[in-house]
């Protein structure tokens, strides 16, 4: 008996009203993006006008939006065809529900979301819509490879051959990567056209798959088929593609084509794509048949081809094949390695010169080489930095961001110094004085420099400064007549300039000091609308509010020097250390800029930074008070620099465009020489058996830091090479073999013309040693006088703090090591040089100044090392050492001898106590 309940029907809820209310928040939502893309479009636009690159940015822009509508339109297209196909051939109909058993009479059905969402996915805007919709996605990842497809266009040829395939190296570096994008985007597209796709036939009930049934119409198989043949067409031309791409392949002994990859794994990929082409044409002629198992085969070919011809046949060859005889096989595909390594980042030209590591020092020779030994770096960079800010950051709002190594000609020398711009951080302002007026209004610049030579200092230990104080004083240093600092390495946030109200210029005693901006930098925003724009871009009402804005207020942003640089060529790759160069009265920051590419052929990688090839092609110069930036190229030969400026045709002046004054300031960059020796610790090694066996492999000395030891960084020293008839600017670094701290080698790069950029290395006789500067180091601790010296200050409230690196000083064919000692109250933060170590050969000693120092070295005509029976401390010249003295020293060797188990030596100095003492037995009686 069934009973029948009447009554009225519940209505299912309405829909319009939420429908409505998330169409209202995709639309608020679009139009702010709209609104945001918009305005950074105007901000980028005033900003690139103001500083004279607007057809970079043009270009730039102009790039990007035809890869992102050109994807867009190209992936929606796709889709939307995809979709009204599969709408087209489908079933008319889904298939019809069963009735629920809740589903009785007189009570309406709550309204099924599947059902909803099938029958939505099947109308003509709905598809349009999701076409649209997923492609967004799609055309934003792409926006990046802009750079890719403009260098494709204009690329230009390298000039050499890769020797495997013939082809110019310029097709790898410009227009592989853009044949992988393509081919990346064409599978992508196909992948999602398949689910696009797929989701319609199963809206109409193509496709069932659920606990019930399991399902698909041949239609759908149809469309699949189809699908499938041009993912398996695209992978064919994915293979061809691969080809080249075993050219960046590591087997852990060759990077690049090895003999695997030559001879099995270029034929197995062409095979791979002839299964490609075969499986495409199965997938097509499944149109006819409509079978699942015609479609599921050309997969299963494809896949199990590719596990087996790429995978396990390989690894069978390499293990069975080429391992036995592996250095035989792999010898011409290391030699390419080499080659290539070697030319992707200039190793080939580096000059190797022998270095006779003598022992012939006299005074004579340091008096000949007296440039070199008046620029030894005594002042290490990080105690340096400390006495900076205790002795000239006068304000806590001023800082000094980094310490720069730079030479200049003062006083009619060359001489090496070490300078700091004095920065503003408005963000170290008092707390209750951390007001937007005072934030970016009135404090707005930092004001002048510190410069100091590198080696002289003060009777109490303190630098002896050429630069000094606000405004800055010139003693000795170079005259700043505009000292205002707009744009540096500590400029984070926007000003305001010109306004109605004087800037806060410097403290002078009780009293501020204020001065007007008076140069060319920032944008105009003294217009309502200007102001409005910049601030919804900041998001600071201020600066519609502010009375302080004038109409000829300008609003200086990006005043960070990388940022600046980096917005108007992100395809250049920036050094970490950009320096201040003072020139003419004026300061601007120098910052290098490298061209690189991942895809220069079998040439070894950079782990960590994508790059197999580099070049330092750019020179950037930003102006700290107008903020200008110029781009000069200097070096032409590089084929990405010249791809690049066929890009911008108005970006990069030629170097000889750069003012002579600031040409005499280019220095060698840390980032590329660190690059380049830590590569030519291995590819210094040319034969392929020396490079398989890395039997002369190199590394960077080790050398004490913090609790344990850290590895050494190059660093800049003036130096007379041997045989050049005078002292020039260098970037150097020490090498020793692997596992030894011995010195085998040092690597320089030259930094003044007219031999700018090139890079020598003087490499040791392989059968004489040369202590490296760890050895140096164990000396040093080993030496009782020394130790005692500094552990007695140690404990007497001090802190004794070593220079980061023992410098390593290469005088005519010797070597010279200097280590400067600071001192440091345990509680203070001023740090004072105090002691100067100098040690050569055998010798080691400490003394208070570099010139106490060498003298003791080298008092006596000969009193450079002879052998183990040499003394570490020279006696002072000029009369002879008390019986006391004479047996401290013999004791004091004695011991140095046991130390490092000499028995002979230690028994030469224990019987030379003999003397001294009865010497002093004698006086001691007679008194």
């Amino acid at each position: 008996m069934t009973i029948g309940i009447t009554g009225p029907g519940r209505k299912a809820p309405r829909q319009s009203g939420v429908v409505r209310l998330i169409v209202a928040a995709v639309v608020i939502a679009i139009g702010l993006v709209l609104l945001s893309l918009a305005s950074d479009f105007l901000v980028d636009w005033l900003w690139f006008s103001s500083i004279g690159y607007l057809k970079v940015f043009l270009t730039a822009i102009g790039a990007k939006a035809i890869v992102v509508f050109a994807v867009l339109a190209a992936t929606s297209v796709v889709l939307g065809l995809n979709g009204v196909l599969a709408t087209r051939f489908a079933m008319p109909q889904p298939r019809p529900k069963p009735v629920l058993p809740w589903q009785v009479a007189g009570v309406a059905a709550a309204p099924d979301p599947s059902a909803i969402l099938r029958e939505r996915l099947t109308r003509p805007w709905f598809i349009a819509l999701a076409a649209g919709l997923l492609a967004v996605p799609v055309a934003a990842s792409e926006a990046n490879n802009w750079s890719i497809f403009l260098q494709f266009i204009y690329q230009v040829p390298y000039g050499a051959e890769d020797p495997l395939y013939d082809k110019d190296i310029g097709f790898y570096l410009f227009a592989l990567p853009a044949y992988l994008a393509i081919k990346n985007w064409m599978l992508l597209a196909i992948v999602l056209s398949t689910l696009f796709a797929g989701a319609i036939y199963w809206a109409r009930g193509d496709i069932e798959y659920d606990l019930h049934s399991r399902s698909i119409s041949p239609t759908a198989i149809a469309h699949g088929s189809a699908l499938a043949g041009l993912l398996f067409a695209v992978k064919a031309w994915s293979y061809g593609l691969d080809r080249y791409l075993l050219l960046y392949g590591d087997n852990g002994v060759v990077v690049g084509a090895s003999y695997t990859d030559v001879h099995l794994g270029l034929p197995a990929l062409w095979l791979m794509i002839g299964l490609s082409i075969v499986a495409a044409l199965v997938a097509w002629a499944n149109l006819r048949a409509r079978t699942w198992r015609l479609l599921a085969a050309a997969f299963i070919l494809v896949g199990t081809g590719s596990v087996v011809l790429s995978s396990v046949v390989p690894s069978l060859f390499r293990h069975f094949v080429v391992k036995p005889t592996e250095l035989q096989l792999e010898k011409p595909y290391i030699e390419r390695n080499i080659a290539l390594t070697r030319q992707a980042y200039n190793l080939d030209r580096i000059a190797a010169r022998p270095f006779a590591a003598e022992q012939r020092l006299t005074s004579r020779t340091l008096e000949a080489n007296k440039a070199t030994i008046d620029n030894i770096r005594l002042w290490d960079w990080l105690p340096l930095s400390d006495t900076y800010a205790q002795l000239q950051e006068i304000r806590t709002y001023y800082k000094f961001h980094d310490l720069d190594v730079d030479r200049y000609w003062l006083d009619g020398a060359y001489q090496s110094v070490m300078l700091s711009a004095r920065e503003l951080r408005a963000s170290l302002l008092p707390t209750n004085a951390q007001t937007w007026v005072n934030r970016h209004v009135l404090f707005t610049h930092g004001n002048g420099a510190v410069m100091s030579p590198v080696t002289r200092k003060s009777t109490e230990g303190l630098p002896f400064f050429y630069l000094r104080d606000i405004p800055p004083v010139a003693d000795g240093g170079p005259e700043i007549a505009e000292p205002r600092i707009y744009f540096g390495e500590e400029s984070d946030d926007y000003v305001i300039v010109k306004a109605s109200v004087p800037e806060f210029d410097y403290p002078k005693g009780k009293d501020n000091v204020y001065a007007a901006y008076g140069g060319s930098g920032g944008v105009p925003i003294g217009a309502l609308g200007w102001r409005t724009l910049f601030a919804y871009y900041f998001n600071d009402a201020n600066l519609v509010l502010s009375s302080y804005i004038t109409a000829d207020s300008r609003i200086m942003i990006r005043r960070n020097i990388t940022e600046r640089v980096r917005t108007i060529a992100p395809f250049l790759r920036l050094d970490h250390d950009p320096y201040l160069v003072i020139s003419d009265g004026r300061m601007f920051w120098m910052q290098d800029a490298y061209t690189t590419s991942a895809y220069f052929p079998s040439a070894q990688p950079v782990p960590g930074l994508d790059l197999n090839y580099i070049r330092n092609s750019v020179k950037v110069v930003v102006d700290a008070y107008n903020g200008t930036v110029d781009f000069y190229l200097i070096d032409s030969r590089d084929p990405v620099a010249a791809t690049y400026q066929r890009i911008f045709p108005g970006l990069f002046k030629p170097f000889t465009a750069m003012p002579a004054d600031l040409q005499k300031h280019i220095r060698y960059p840390e980032d590329l020489f660190l690059i380049q020796a830590r590569l030519y610790q291995t590819y210094h090694m040319e034969q392929a058996e020396t490079f398989y066996n890395r039997e002369d492999f190199w590394q960077f000395p080790r050398q004490p830091g913090g609790d344990g030891t850290s590895v050494m960084t190059p660093y800049y020293i003036i130096m007379r090479l041997p045989g050049e008839p005078q002292a020039e600017f260098f970037l150097m670094v020490p090498m020793v073999p692997s596992r030894r701290d011995n010195m085998i080698a040092w690597l320089a790069a030259r930094c003044d013309a007219p031999d700018y950029g090139k890079l020598i290395v003087y490499e040791f006789p392989k059968d004489r040693l040369v202590y490296g500067p760890f050895q140096i180091e164990a000396r040093i601790n080993q030496n009782t006088e020394i130790s005692q010296q500094l552990t007695l200050w140690n404990q007497m409230g001090s802190r004794v703090i070593r220079g980061a690196n023992l410098l390593v000083i290469p005088i005519e064919n010797s070597i010279l090591y200097v280590s400067p000692l600071y001192m440091r109250a345990e509680l203070g933060h001023l740090p004072e040089l105090k002691r100067v170590i100098a040690a050569y050969g055998e010798h080691v000693v400490m003394k208070e100044t570099l010139t106490d120092a060498l003298a003791a070295l080298f008092a006596e005509p000969g009193a450079g090392p002879k052998g183990s029976s040499a003394t570490e401390a020279v006696p002072p010249a000029g009369g002879a050492a008390s019986p006391a003295q004479q047996a401290l020293d013999r004791y004091n060797q004695a011991v140095e001898r046991l130390k490092a188990g000499d028995w002979k030596g230690f028994g030469t100095q224990f019987d030379g106590l003999r003397e001294p003492l009865e010497e002093m037995n004698r006086r001691s009686v007679g008194h």
